[in-house]
């Protein structure tokens, strides 16, 4: 479901949207009985190694706060910070089994973290089993709550993927499997397969998505709740850009931050201010911060079931986690929607055609097209 096959939000009351508590408001990941909370916690920042993360020290703390909070979910990667997020992960629940249990771990494969070795990137057999182990390894458990392919690997067939993956779960090494930066038409394709073959089907879709990422609503998230897919967003701040630290007052001028870090332009665009003002507003309101606003428009999208976080320090997490508290109206809600409306690509562009013309001047589902005017002059059997 996209906002164009969703009733007017205008047309709704200007009531509260009910929103998650508390990070123990666990909630379902997909077709699956997997529960999780609504916020997950990324370690993209874990460790220093790639020049702009938290340090060992800080993780740690990150981690304990984010459990004594209620978290349960925490996401990474085999290559994040050259491997050291894992570790960092392993090091604070490899000593403690009790707390391993209470944790859905969550890491991904796919991108090489054995540089020119042709065998240890892709979705390839080979390349699953060698990072699955040493995931393991780093991790220090026996097993992942979810896999993640990483990205899509177009050389290897897609039966291999998933053949290579249902065998990681009947292994006992893996519990779930999800996808992310994937095609919609590939993870619908492989989807498919996996029903039709009896094997492990994907639980979870991992997306970008925030008020400045939404060209996923096209394509990927109509397939998600079509397919049995929780979605859990990535860069719900976009990068830090709409964390509060970005507004017209310091445009183009601040320094020392991730984007900067890592080559990025931090000048805002028209539009993007404008939604920034917004956020700013609305948070004023809600006396909070912009960031926890940004975070509650995203967790009340359809379809997302946890959105992943990505936090430098215990500060950023607390400012993050207030978000499950905000309670966005369906006013202010419909007023980001419409700030961040993303230009229609075709096919949902001519979706709004089609009822015209195939029921056109017809009531189905209380839902009545006008006729389009081609065809308010045909006459059945006249040829």
């Amino acid at each position: 479901m996209t906002q164009e096959t969703m009733p007017p939000v205008q047309k709704l009351a200007n009531k509260k949207i009910k929103n998650i508590m508390s990070l123990q408001s666990y909630k379902i990941l997909g077709r699956s009985g997997l529960r999780v909370s609504p916020l997950c916690l990324g370690s993209m920042t874990f460790g220093e190694d790639w020049g702009w993360g938290a340090s060992v020290d800080e993780s740690t703390k990150m981690i304990n706060t984010y459990v004594e909070r209620g978290g349960n979910f925490i996401d990474t990667a085999n290559i994040y910070t050259n491997n050291h997020s894992e570790k960092i992960i392993g090091d604070v629940i490899g000593r403690n089994s009790s707390l391993r249990t209470q944790l859905v771990i969550a890491t991904k494969f796919a991108n090489n973290a054995f540089p020119g070795n042709p065998n240890t990137g892709g979705t390839g057999n080979k390349s699953l089993l060698a990072n699955l182990e040493h995931s393991l390894r780093r991790l220090q458990t026996d097993h992942i709550d979810l896999y993640w392919i990483h990205s899509w690997d177009f050389l290897t067939p897609v039966e291999e993927t998933m053949r290579s993956l249902d065998n990681a779960v009947k292994s006992g090494k893996v519990r779930y499997i999800g996808v992310s930066d994937a095609p919609a038409w590939k993870v619908a394709q492989a989807q498919t397969m996996a029903w039709l073959k009896d094997w492990t089907p994907f639980i979870g879709l991992q997306i970008e998505y925030s008020l400045l990422q939404r060209t996923v609503e096209d394509e990927l998230v109509p397939m998600a709740l079509e397919s049995g897919l929780g979605i859990t967003p990535w860069g719900p701040l976009k990068g830090g850009l709409l964390s509060g630290k970005y507004n017209r007052a310091n445009n183009g001028k601040v320094s020392g931050t991730r984007i900067a870090a890592r080559g990025g332009d931090f000048s805002l665009t028209g539009k993007q201010l404008s939604i920034i003002d917004e956020l700013e507003r609305i948070a004023q309101l809600h006396n909070t911060t912009p960031a926890a606003i940004a975070l509650s428009w995203v967790n009340n999208k359809p379809g997302v079931t946890s959105t992943i976080i990505g936090v430098r320090s215990v500060k950023q997490l607390e400012d993050n986690i207030a978000a499950v508290k905000v309670h966005l109206t369906t006013d202010e809600m419909a007023l980001l929607d419409k700030l961040s409306t993303p230009p229609l690509s075709f096919l949902n562009e001519y979706k709004d055609l089609i009822p015209t013309m195939q029921h056109g001047g017809i009531e189905i589902n209380g839902f009545k097209p006008e006729a389009a005017p081609q065809l308010a002059n045909m006459h059945p059997g006249k040829y």
